[in-house]
This record gives structure tokens, sequence and C-alpha cells, in this order.
């Protein structure tokens, strides 16, 4: 027996149980102890794990985003001009600049042909001439973008004059080609006439895009608005009509329809533009062959200043008279059918003072502000490109670019004054039709450029003559194109992510709830730790006690 404290006696068979209770309990303690520690450690590193892989991966997914732009959007216009149609596929930017595309000029197709006006009376067959080269077109447009690529039809002066002669039939041929182009894989958005102002104003747009006056790269590739650059004015020749488009001062006349504001690239300009209908190239010509028709009664051939010496040809009175430009000058004894004949003489003094005769000039009274036919025109200044019909005509002498008057008179006079035998040696391309109405062209564009838009020898030399610049045509139809991307929406840019946002979101949510049960793990071993701490504290006392 054992006697503790005052008197209290324990049996001995318990003295070796309280014994062996005593020397186990912080044994086990510390094993517990050990175990919680390597447990916390353990869980504490994941928990640190995951909240790195966790910062990791939001901050890749965040900032190594590759921002991509919507890639190319497509354009058809069709140029359906009095003598010949064209074909313009045209691309930019699908996020455009400043809610314009900047556009290029990718594909471009001459319809086999003359142009739509000729189907007047068979309408139906107008979309066949299109096949060859609409088959092309789908070849230079990515097939999954056809449905997307907008096309339109613009048709000019040709047609402008066929529905002032006969309605019915222009709004047929029209309607054919409509119908035609609903049946093709593309977005087709219209077929339409447009005015002589329009065209114009969408040659202006294309001669200044191209000259870089609208926007230019900058240092760090981007599209800018060039500091400081002015406008260039265009002179464009066609076959029906002949337009002039340059900018003005806001306060110009603005009491004429001629003086209109064109918004581009965020920017907006004030323009004058004019066109004269039955005063394009093929029109004059046929003009000018009815007032050298003037007053004969019987006779069948006719001298003709303009044409080469030694050469002649044959035309039917509906050639010349057909014509509603002509129809004023038709004789009472008109056969459409009956043969005239043209002998040329190649007189150039006498071409151009002929020539002079399809112009009103003395209709301005001398107005410094007026071109002709009592037309207002404020002064040309600055720079102008001249192309279509302009150009095809330097061209044929050789000159391109700019150049003096007196180098242009000089290049006319010795033309005109060639034999029709050596004319196939002087054209870097010989056609009949064209060879023969070259000294016709020379002797009209001085008179419309110099009589009647007022050009000088000091001011001529700002003209350029012009086919296109860079690999894109100077044509109204990249005006009319650059027109309708301000209509056409921008798309916003697509993002890819590093990793798919499928991926992120589990693996945020796995890693997520493995911190969440770390945290909670060691919380727990947190209070399980205080609780045995205040246990043993309070065994102890109790033992003390005791």
């Amino acid at each position: 027996m054992f006697i503790i404290g005052g008197g209290f006696v324990l049996p001995r068979e318990l003295e070796g149980e309280m014994f062996t209770v005593l020397t186990r309990q912080p044994c086990e303690q510390a094993g517990l102890k050990a175990l919680s520690r390597i447990s916390a450690i353990i869980t504490l590193v994941v928990l640190l794990l995951s909240i790195v892989v966790l910062v990791a991966v939001t901050l890749i997914q965040i900032h190594q985003k590759e921002v991509l732009l919507p890639g190319l959007k497509y354009g058809i216009v069709l140029d359906a001009g009095s003598s010949r149609t064209t074909v313009y596929v045209y691309q930019w930017p699908a996020e455009k600049e400043n809610n314009t595309g900047v556009v290029s000029q990718t594909f471009k197709c001459s319809v086999k042909g003359s142009g739509i006006s000729s189907y007047g009376e068979n309408p139906q067959d107008a979309p066949k001439a299109f096949e060859d080269c609409m088959q092309e077109v789908k070849g230079h447009i990515p097939a999954h973008l056809h449905g997307s690529t907008c096309i339109y039809l613009g048709a000019t002066a040709g047609m402008r004059l066929l529905r002032l002669q006969n309605e019915t039939a222009a709004n047929e041929v029209i309607a054919s080609i409509q119908n035609y182009f609903e049946s093709q894989p593309f977005d087709f958005r219209d077929a339409q006439i447009i005015s002589g102002q329009e065209e114009g104003i969408y040659g202006w747009i294309t001669a200044n895009y191209l000259m870089g006056n609208f926007l230019e790269k900058s240092l760090w590739h981007m599209w800018v608005h060039p500091n400081g650059k002015e406008t260039t004015g265009a002179l464009d020749l066609g076959g029906a009509s002949t337009q002039i488009s340059f900018a003005v001062e806001e306060n110009v006349g603005l009491n004429t329809s001629d003086i209109v504001k064109v918004s581009l690239y965020g920017y907006e300009y004030t323009l004058y533009t004019h066109s004269f209908q039955c005063y394009g190239r093929n029109e004059a010509e046929k003009r000018f062959l009815a007032i050298l028709l003037q007053n004969y009664t019987t006779e069948t051939t006719f001298a003709n200043p303009c044409y080469p010496r030694n050469y002649n040809t044959t035309f039917t009175e509906a050639y010349v008279f057909g014509s509603l430009c002509t129809e004023d000058l038709r004789p009472e004894s008109y056969d459409p059918n009956n043969i005239i004949t043209f002998e040329g003489t190649g007189d150039p003094s006498l071409c151009r003072e002929k020539v002079a005769s399809l112009f009103n000039f003395s209709a301005c009274h001398d107005r410094e502000v007026c071109s002709f036919n009592g037309v207002y025109q404020p002064k040309v200044k600055r720079s102008f490109l001249a192309f279509a019909g302009f150009y095809y005509t330097a061209s044929a002498f050789n000159l391109s670019g700019s150049f003096s008057l007196h180098t242009f008179n000089s290049s006319t006079w010795n033309f005109c004054s060639q034999n029709w035998g050596k004319l196939p040696l002087l054209l870097p391309r010989f056609d009949e039709e064209y060879a023969r109405s070259y000294c016709f062209s020379a002797h009209y564009i001085y008179h419309l450029l110099v009589n009647g838009y007022k050009f000088t020898e000091n001011t001529w030399p700002q003209i350029h003559f012009k086919k296109e610049v860079g690999n894109s045509s100077i044509a109204w139809s990249l005006g009319y194109m650059l027109s309708l991307t301000n209509q056409i929406p921008a798309e916003s840019p697509l993002i890819r992510l590093p990793i798919k946002p499928s991926a992120f979101m589990g693996t945020l949510t796995f890693f997520t709830a493995v911190a969440l049960l770390c945290l909670t793990y060691l919380m727990y071993l947190c209070v399980s730790s205080r609780n045995q701490r205040r246990s043993q504290h309070a065994l102890d006392n109790t033992v003390d006690s005791e």
C-alpha cells in the first residue's frame, strides 16, 4: 500500500497502471504533434501551389491573348460604261479606318463586247457577256466569303442616254442584269444608273485616294491623315460624257447644284463637279460627223479633216444620227439605212477649227467662272489627274504624266499630218476604230481643257495624264466602293485566348477548390491544436492540485 498526501492509500495494483498512463500520454501527444506538423506543412505547400497556379493561369489568360483582326472583306463593282463594261474586285480590312475601308483593287476583267446600252433591243442577252469574267472573279475571292461579298453594277452615260431615249428598254436591261446577279453566289445589292454628278464625285474620290491625299502610313505603320496635303482635281473622259471635279472653298457658288460636300475618313470636302452629257469622246465625234454632214442633199462622200490622209470609211445614217446626242442635227431626209462615206484629208488646222464648233464658248460672255454652254465653273487650281479617254489619247502620242501644252500641240500636229499607212508604225497598239479618231480626240481635248476649263500654258503642266496608280485603275468604281464602305458595318476584332475558356474555367474551379480545402484543413488543425493545448493544461492543473 502506498500513502499519498495526507493519508489516502492507493492500492498497489493501481499504482502500476497510474504510472503507465502518466508516462504513455506525453509520448502519444508528441507523436500526434509531429504528424499534425507534417500534414500542416504539406497542406500549406499545396495551398501556396494552388494560389501560384491560379495567379499564373489568370495572368497568362489576360496578358497572352492574341487579338486577331477580322480579316478582309471583298466587294465587286461593275463599271457599265457606254462602250464597255469592266469588272473590278476590291478588298479592305473588315475593321475599317474612321468608318471608311482602306480599299485596294485585287482584280480587273474587261467584259467582251460593247456596253450594256447596246442591248436595248435584246435586254435578255445583256448578262451573257458577264459570264467569263464572273467565273474568273469567283476564283479570286475565297469561296467561304462569296456569300458575304457585295456586288454592285453602276451604269453611266450610255444607259443615261438610253433611259432618255427609251426608258422601257433601259429598265428591261437593268431588270435582266438584276435577275442574273441574283442567281450568283454573291450578295447582290444593286444595279442602277448613276448620275453624271455621282460619276464625277466617285472619280474625284478615286484620284485622291490613290494619290494618298486621304490617308498615308505613319512611321508606326498606322493609317493617318496627311498634314497639309492638298487634294487633286479629276478629269474623266468617257464615251458618252465627261466630268470635271475639284475641291473649292466652302463659300464658292453655294447656290449651284454643282457644289457638293463629301465626307471620307473623318474629313469633309467641298467639291465642284459637273458632268457634260453627250461630250464623251464617242458621242462628241458622232456630233462632229453630223456637223460635217449639215446642208448635204444628194452627196454620199464627205471630207473629214480629222481623219488621216488616204483613209476612208463608211457609216449608216443611223450610226451618226441615231443617237440622242445628234437628234437635233438629224436632216429632214433622214434615212437610217443610207450609207455615208468619209474621206480623210489629214488637215490639223482645219480639224481644230471645225472641232471648236462642238462647244458654245460665247454663251459664257467672257465670264471667268464659266466653262462652255453657259455652265458655271470656278477657276481651276492645283493639280489634276486626267484619266480614261484623256490618258488613252495622250498615250497614242507617247505622252503620259505631266508635259507642256506646247508638247501636246506639236505631237498632235505631227500625228494628224501622217498618212494612214504610217499609223501602224507610230501607234504602240493599232486598232482601226481608235487610230482613225486620235486626231479628232486630241483637238477635242485641246478645246475642252483650254477653251472650256480654262487651263493655260502655265497651268497645263499641272495636269497628270495617268491610267492607274500602283496596281489600281483610276476609275469612278473605286470611289464608289470607298463610298459604299461607309455603309458596310465594321467587324470587331477577334480575341484568341491561350487557354480555351472551358479549360480555363475548369482549372480555376479545381485549384480554387483545392485552395479552399487546404484552408479549411489548416483551420481545423489550428482549432484542434488549440483544444489539445487547453486539455493538456487542464490535466496538468488537475494532477498538480491532487
